[in-house]
C-alpha cells in the first residue's frame, strides 16, 4: 500500500514529467532496475526525493531543474541527461540549460562543463531539440 508521501512523490514526477497514469514516473530513473538487490529503493527515492524535497516551497519547479542540473555538473554523475529532459519538461529552454552548464566552468572546470555538455548534447539530438548559440 502506497503511503501519502509516496502519493505526493509520484504527483511531483508526473508535474515534472509529463508522464501518464499508466507510467507515472517517465523517463525518471527512481530505481527500478535494483528490486533484486534493493526492493525499498525506489520507495525512498518517489517518498524522499519528491514527496519531501522536490513538493518543498520556496523554489518553482525550473528553478529546482536547474538546481539539480547545476549539482549533477560538479559532481560529473550521470543522472544529469534525465534532468536535463526534466528540465525541458518544466519549460526551461535548450539555452537556458547550456548557459547554465557554461557559466559553471569558472567552479567546476572545463572537465566537468565537458562532460555535462556531451550528454545534453545527446539528449537534445534524441529529442530532436535546437538550440540557438549565444556568443558570450
Amino acid at each position: 500500500m502506497a503511503t501519502e508521501k509516496y502519493q505526493k512523490g509520484i504527483v511531483k514526477i508526473k508535474e515534472l514529467t509529463s508522464s501518464t497514469d499508466e507510467n507515472p514516473t517517465g523517463f525518471m530513473d527512481i530505481g527500478e532496475g535494483f528490486k533484486d538487490i534493493a526492493p525499498d529503493l525506489s520507495q525512498y527515492v518517489v517518498e524522499f526525493a519528491f514527496g519531501d524535497i522536490y513538493s518543498r516551497p520556496g523554489l518553482d519547479n525550473k528553478q529546482k531543474v536547474l538546481t539539480t542540473i547545476t549539482s549533477l555538473v560538479t559532481q560529473g554523475k550521470p543522472q544529469i541527461g534525465m534532468h536535463i529532459k526534466t528540465g525541458l519538461s518544466v519549460g526551461l529552454t535548450p539555452e537556458e540549460i547550456v548557459g547554465c552548464i557554461i557559466h559553471l566552468i569558472p567552479y567546476v572546470g572545463f572537465p566537468s562543463v565537458l562532460n555535462a555538455l556531451k550528454v545534453t548534447q545527446e539528449v537534445f539530438n534524441e529529442l530532436g531539440v535546437k538550440v540557438t548559440p549565444s556568443e558570450g
